[in-house]
């Protein structure tokens, strides 16, 4: 019993130890310091924010039009949906870069099912059948919003006249330039939304802008103006530290009843003395109590300065909110050096990324050799002005070796080479298939005149490739040159380091910065100053508290040493039942027998007093 109330006792230590890993782990993640709020003063203009990107300011937003999708129908009314026929051949539906072909046979030649055939192809259009009254009409709609998604139809093949008589299949051909009175009717415009953000005209496909401001997307329901505050949330970072002092309290309180001392009643509780308890505490106070190494002359070195101090009656800790936000505002990078790991670069276009689990405080050289480059495309002969028609069009590339991209070219003449390059760079700006990807290429003219397209990533994954064009000499890409992107290469603290794009990092087993990740930004070699590693309260600790409660950890190899002493005592326990059993059987036996031996002294007895008594009248006459 005594074993099993010290095996719940220290169950119930590692759960409260476990408990305080959870709001240090927050603490440790640098961006949980940095909390923004945004408010919008158009409720029809809403903000989120992203707080690890956002940064405080002001902004005036002015909407002026809202993304809608096309909407498409039939002029002709049909009189049945079902039987009714409409032609037969091949309708191309082209939505943005995606191309669909449709087939109309003699198993789907009726309204509904060339409805049911556009729907069943998922080629970014939608169809369905509307009975107005005085009989039926398709209709059609994109998608998606916005003129990047607007809808083309052609016709090939139709057995009912000509594929752009209006007769027949050709019936619901559709393009904007279309004579009126031919082909679908356009029953609303595709467009897109379009806002200006403190005078900066912003055009999206979708009615949700992303990445226009870092950390800010909005999301826009009508037209309006509105202004817009992103504050930091002094508040909210508070509320995360009050979490890690209420767990910590609350570590305190299960230990004192687990482990505390009643000097009045002279009594303690069952781990009292305990060296395992005594560890702990002494482990978790050196690291809350400490100054944090590389923080030594920084304004906020240790805990209390940032109003979290100990409480020497009872051993919790105390927290001056107050205090920990008027240092959270005056000196947001040392609180968060305080409390999360931070590299400190001595060079800007150098970026401290992550850590390892092995990674030691302390300074160290970066050097590069070699910086990482981006893939590009560069055409062989100069860009001109030129007409675009249905003869050179269309442009495919390959970019990063997994993202393929048609450029469809709008058809009219193009005075000069920039206005044709700022046409393409609209068209791979609006290009689904890259923006899916998280992707993006520039298309600029080098000096010579030459088209050049420059993947947005850095490294060795980095290309851009020519798959096929209408017309590739008219670009000069019938002779262009393409070259990947590499890999930075260099040193940090002197040990050749690994590259991935621009991050260049060290493995493990490599030193004090093991593990330690930076970005190097820019073209520049040779060496790019050092980075000052700094690895804060909560992050110490929660590496404390994994080792603690792990399966190496103090807590497991207690109650596996107490579980270890259940088996035994249950094997002892085991032997004695069968000494038990053997001494039971031992007794029974011998009473058995003894048993058996007074039976058959008594039956002697009662024998030898029947004899006894025979022979007594037998006296009785030979004395007389």
């Amino acid at each position: 019993e005594q074993t099993q109330a010290l095996i719940s006792a220290y169950g119930k230590l590692r759960s409260a130890v476990t408990e305080l890993r959870l709001p240090m782990r927050q603490l440790s993640a640098p961006d949980n310091l940095k909390a923004f709020s945004a408010s919008s003063s158009n409720d029809s203009i809403a903000v989120s924010v992203d707080s690890t990107k956002a940064s405080r300011g002001t902004y005036s937003v002015d909407v002026t039009s809202l993304a809608t999708a096309q909407a498409l129908a039939s002029r002709d009314v049909f009189a049945d949906r079902d039987a009714t026929s409409v032609g037969r051949g091949t309708l191309t539906l082209t939505v943005g870069d995606k191309v669909t072909n449709v087939t109309i046979d003699s198993s789907n030649d009726t309204l509904q099912g060339l409805a049911n055939a556009i729907n069943d192809a998922d080629a970014g259009v939608s169809a369905g059948v509307i009975d107005t009254g005085n009989g039926y009409r398709l209709v059609l709609s994109a998608d998606e919003t916005g003129t990047a998604n607007a809808v083309s139809i052609t016709v090939s093949g139709d057995n009912q006249g000509t594929d752009t008589d209006n007769q027949g299949l050709s019936r619901f051909a559709f393009n904007g330039d279309m004579d009126p009175g031919a082909g679908l009717e356009e029953t609303i415009t595709a467009t897109d939304a379009v806002m200006s953000i403190n005078g900066v005209e912003v055009t999206r496909a979708t009615n949700d802008f992303e990445n226009v401001i870092d950390g800010l997307t909005f999301s826009i329901s009508e037209t309006g103006s509105a202004t817009i505050k992103v504050e930091q949330d002094f508040g909210a970072v508070a509320d995360r530290v009050q979490g890690f002092v209420d767990k910590f309290n609350a570590l305190q309180s299960t230990i004192d009843s687990l482990a505390g001392f009643n000097a009045e009643a002279g009594v303690g509780g069952l781990l009292t003395g305990d060296s395992t308890v005594r560890t702990i505490q002494n482990q978790l106070r050196q690291i809350l109590t400490r100054v944090v190494p590389g923080l030594e002359n920084a304004n906020v070195r240790s805990l209390a300065d940032v109003g979290i101090t100990t409480n020497f009656e009872t051993g919790g800790l105390q927290f001056d909110r107050e205090k920990f936000e008027e240092q959270l505002k005056n000196n947001p990078d040392d609180v968060t050096a305080l409390f999360a790991e931070q590299g400190r670069t001595t060079d800007s276009q150098v970026e401290f990324v992550r850590s390892g689990v092995n990674t030691e405080p302390g300074t160290y050289a970066i050097n590069v050799t070699q910086a990482a480059t981006r893939g590009t495309l560069t055409a062989g002969s100069a860009l001109a002005g030129m007409t675009i028609d249905d003869s050179n069009d269309v442009l495919t590339l390959s970019v990063n070796n997994d993202v393929s991209v048609t450029l469809q070219l709008t058809q009219q003449t193009y005075a000069t080479a920039e206005d044709l390059r700022a046409e393409i760079q609209e068209q791979i700006d609006g290009n689904n298939a890259l923006n899916a990807a998280g992707v993006s290429v520039q298309a600029d003219l080098d000096g010579s005149g030459r088209l050049v397209f420059t993947s947005s990533t850095y490294g060795s994954d980095s290309s851009v490739t020519l798959v096929s064009a209408d017309d590739a000499a008219a670009f000069g890409l019938d002779t262009a040159t393409a070259v990947s992107g590499v890999d930075v290469a260099g040193t940090i603290d002197g040990v050749a380091a690994e590259g991935d794009g621009q991050v260049l990092y060290l493995s493990s087993g490599q030193g004090g910065a093991s593990g330690l990740q930076v970005r190097i930004l820019g073209d520049q070699t040779g060496s790019r100053g050092s980075i000052t590693f700094v690895e804060g309260v909560a992050e110490r600790t929660v590496d404390l508290i994994t080792s603690m409660v792990g399966a190496d950890g103090l807590i497991e190899a207690k109650t596996n040493s107490l579980s270890g002493e259940l088996e035994r005592i249950a094997e002892s326990q085991a032997r004695l039942e069968e000494r038990m059993d053997a001494y039971r059987a031992r007794l029974v036996a011998q009473f058995t027998a003894a048993d058996s031996l007074i039976s058959q002294l008594n039956s002697t007895g009662d024998y030898v007093t029947q004899q006894l008594a025979a022979l007594a009248p037998q006296n009785n006459r030979n004395n007389n």
